[in-house]
């Protein structure tokens, strides 16, 4: 599979996923599209054009994380670039937004959503980056992108005077604080390696993930993990941003 740089994007069907994988492989880069369903993700792959394949890759799955890993190896020998992009706000899709915050407060929140939500947005993460860790270290040039939500951010959440405080539950917003929590296990752990890590706030894209209530398009939402997934092998890893290369605080 020859390309400039080999890339997975998880989640990467619909929405930002799809567009980051788009462009990545506009660049030049093999792009495997992660997906859970196969059909869909050939859609996907399709639609992107030269140097994207469709990976089948269901996070909360342990053998398909697996099977996923031993293609990317058994096909490209290495991984380059991994985005954490795949995750779910909720399973209740058919609510708005303001339906959807009303069920998630911590009194009366469903311990299945609780739990539905974190597979996906924090062990699903962890389960990929322990996959896909030994081809990263294949490369000359690693990096890893996790996709998370200012939302989380506890400095955020817990300053009154904060926007996001209101917002904050412990169904998808607390996902995101212990994805950056995890994502932080990980820059202690390769530090000083050669495999970087970077966690980004993206903007609030018109997706499904939010039933389409967004106020930003994909393309303008995506710039941030699309800056940081291309930055070279001199670029910072260890840095929590969102556009542009704006620090947020944990």
């Amino acid at each position: 599979m020859p390309a400039k740089r080999i890339a997975l994007v998880t989640g990467a069907t619909q929405g930002m996923g799809r567009h980051v994988a788009k462009e990545l492989a506009s660049d030049g880069a093999a792009v495997f599209v992660g997906c859970r369903d196969l059909a869909r993700g050939e859609a996907a792959a399709a639609g992107i054009g030269n140097g994207a394949t469709a990976l089948p890759l269901d996070v909360t799955d342990a053998a398909s994380v697996t099977a996923a890993a031993d293609r990317v190896r058994a096909e490209a020998g290495r991984l380059d670039l991994l985005v954490n992009n795949a995750a779910i706000s909720t399973t209740r899709t058919e609510l708005d937004m303001a339906a959807r915050r009303a069920l998630a407060a911590p009194s009366t929140v469903p311990l299945e959503e609780v739990r539905a939500v974190w597979e996906v947005n924090v062990f699903g993460v962890l389960a990929v980056y322990q996959a896909m860790l030994p081809l990263l270290r294949e490369s000359s040039d690693a990096r890893i992108v996790n996709v998370t939500s200012a939302l989380g951010s506890l400095t955020a959440a817990s300053d009154p005077s904060s926007p996001y405080r209101a917002a904050f539950e412990p169904v998808y917003s607390a996902s995101k604080t212990a994805l950056n929590a995890v994502t932080l296990a990980m820059m202690a752990e390769l530090e000083g390696t050669g495999v970087r890590v970077n966690l980004v706030s993206p903007g609030f894209a018109r997706t499904a993930l939010v039933g389409f209530e967004g106020t930003e398009t994909v393309e303008d939402a995506s710039r941030e993990v699309l800056r940081v997934a291309r930055l070279g092998p001199d670029g910072p890893g260890a840095t929590f941003t969102l556009w542009e290369g704006v620090p947020v605080p944990w």
